[in-house]
């Protein structure tokens, strides 16, 4: 009875072309925009969420606000004390910034300069693209020594072979320094710039360059297979209860990522709720069509009746012929928003992640709608009396 129920519902389908398109409009338009929103909403978080993984998620950066409080305990020795107060930390390393002109011959350029110990390099994963990064020894004897950022190496050397030559750096006088090293392309990484800096050692930067205050920000590793977001909950409940949560911001890539997935969703559940209005919108259009069919199609109700056709037949011929209707139209609803999202994440650059889930919403949804809206209508065509069926004009 199913089958030969879908069979007249497709056959009367193909018999109303337009009234068939006109019903299924609202259905694929509602089921294409649910797509459309889950799916996009799911590959800008995946997309957002690879950037800041990229970045290292497993990074917080520490940034000492100007108080007493923070300049009696933001010095070089906190990092061994943060250390000893939170667990789960790979490392921490003290960070003095500040901007600088940098010229060879003719070649001039603004740039970032960081002072940093040895091991800076090996962890943020900064590979050395010629030369070798500085050494402890160049540290503790202050050597002024300096390791060139990608794009500060090809403003200032265009003819390539910086290694082994000198650069004056100019602050308050200008000294020179022997280019060591030169750093493969690195993408910024959230208040850490790479291809724009220089990096010199951090003692050199002390007694050479300019005596800070005290330690400009920490960078802190956490232990490989930590939870980030616990460990760096554990470094913000530590240094408020040292120093108070004013004396200090902190930055975690971690945190950003959940803030970002958090918020994608939410926009995108609230769009999808938006755009399931239009699906109702559709069903109500269903209805309408169906009752129009209903009338249309009196007097084969009656003929079928008077042949014995029982209520419960009426009924289910009309419900599956509405099911089928906003089946279909969730069917090319599906394809119409996968194809939408494509090109709209093709257009802005982001990974296309499909949301299977919204695959089932969309055809789960559009069938309830189909059930939903076609149960008046066949009750209604259920109902009807054979005789006056029959003799309907």
């Amino acid at each position: 009875m199913l089958w030969e129920n879908i069979r007249l519902a497709l056959k009367d389908m193909m018999a109303s072309k337009l009234r068939t398109l006109l019903s299924l409009l609202g259905i694929v338009i509602g089921v294409a925009s649910v797509i459309a929103i889950l799916t996009l909403g799911e590959s800008a978080t995946k997309s957002i969420t690879q950037s800041i993984v990229e970045g290292g998620l497993e990074m917080v950066t520490i940034f000492p606000n100007r108080s007493e409080k923070a300049s009696t305990e933001f010095t070089e020795d906190f990092g061994e004390k943060l250390m000893a107060n939170v667990k789960e930390l790979k490392t921490v390393l003290p960070v003095n910034s500040s901007s600088a002109t940098l010229r060879n011959g003719q070649n001039t350029t603004s740039a970032s300069i960081s002072g940093v110990l040895s091991t800076y390099a090996d962890i943020l994963d900064y590979k050395v693209a010629s030369g070798a990064f500085f050494s402890l020894t160049d540290n503790l004897t202050s050597r002024q020594v300096v390791a060139l950022g990608s794009t500060i190496a090809e403003n200032l050397f265009p003819d390539g072979n910086a290694v082994g030559q000198y650069v004056s750096i100019q602050r308050n006088q200008a000294k020179s320094y022997l280019v060591v090293a030169v750093m493969e392309s690195k993408d910024a990484s959230f208040n850490l710039s790479f291809n724009n800096g220089i990096f010199i050692p951090y003692n050199t930067y002390a007694q050479r360059f300019i005596k800070p205050a005290n330690v400009g920000s920490y960078v802190v590793r956490i232990a490989d297979g930590a939870d980030p977001l616990v460990v760096s909950d554990q470094i913000s409940a530590y240094l408020d209860s040292l120093v108070g949560s004013d004396a200090y911001n902190l930055f975690s890539p971690a945190s950003l990522a959940e803030m970002a997935e958090q918020i994608t969703g939410t926009f995108s559940t609230f769009l999808s709720a938006i755009a399931a209005i239009s699906l109702l919108v559709g069903g109500i259009g269903i209805m309408n069509i169906m009752l129009v069919s209903v009338a249309e199609r009196t007097k084969e109700i009656g003929v079928r009746k008077a042949m014995g056709a029982s209520p419960n037949t009426i009924r289910g011929q009309f419900i599956t012929e509405a099911v089928v209707l906003t089946f279909t139209g969730g069917f090319i609803g599906i394809a119409l928003g996968t194809l939408l999202s494509w090109l709209v994440t093709d257009l802005v650059d982001w990974h296309l992640h499909i949301s299977y889930g919204s695959f089932l919403f969309a055809a789960g949804f559009s069938t309830l709608v189909g059930v939903f809206f076609g149960w008046y209508p066949a009750m209604k065509a259920s109902k009807l009396d054979p005789i006056e069926a029959l003799n309907y004009e």
